[in-house]
């Protein structure tokens, strides 16, 4: 596809030619396959731990959105792989360097050609991000969907860090749990029930 046919195709919403770019989601689950995986998330209680090494010592490190990352210390260094609902700017790009990005939003006109272009890109699809919507009640969080998603692989584990669902708010912005659109509660018991019912997946 040209820039000019990925312009057409995500003003238009032509959901067909933008998933074209997409690496297959079996192929994205068989890459988890017996692998430790830790997943950041941006709660700003994180800052005030020392979990970074166990953070590098995973197989398989994945950060959301803009990942802010105070120290090594409390976030660790690595970034594998990136799961996105908002464009990247250059020098947050360059700073986590992921070998895969995952474009985890319905909102495709946010999406970059850089990103969609890059190796091993990742369209999440429209039906994923709507099962979850229904299951929660409300619009997931990219973490949500970052989730849901890995449990669909035959991964080792799961482990979660930096996800408090908003109790200490969130290291990439000042909004309130109020200015945002999803339910963090939910959100919260849905993780917590997952976390009783799969031994893969870990809440630290």
């Amino acid at each position: 596809m040209t820039r000019l046919g990925f312009l057409l195709a995500r003003t238009l919403r032509a959901e067909a030619p933008l998933a074209a770019l997409s690496a297959p989601q079996p192929d994205l689950l068989s890459a988890l396959a017996d692998r430790h995986v830790a997943l950041i998330g941006n709660a700003r209680a994180l800052a005030k731990t020392a979990h970074g090494p166990a953070i590098d010592a995973a197989d398989l490190v994945i950060r959301i959105n803009r990942a802010p990352m105070p120290s090594a210390a409390s976030h660790g260094t690595r970034t594998d792989w990136l799961a996105l609902a908002t464009r990247l700017g250059d020098a947050d790009r360059a700073r986590l360097d992921p070998a895969r990005i995952l474009w985890m939003s319905p909102k495709r006109k946010r999406l970059d050609w850089r990103s969609a272009t890059s190796p091993g890109f990742y369209l999440h699809p429209l039906h994923d991000h709507r099962a979850l919507a229904a299951r929660l009640g409300a619009p997931p969080t990219t973490g949500a969907l970052t989730i849901d998603l890995c449990l669909r692989a035959p991964l080792a584990s799961l482990t979660l860090y930096g996800f408090d669902f908003f109790a200490s708010l969130s290291l990439s912005g000042r909004r309130s749990a109020a200015q945002v659109p999803h339910d963090f509660g939910a959100e919260g018991e849905w993780v917590r029930a997952l976390a009783a019912s799969d031994p893969r997946l870990r809440l630290i």
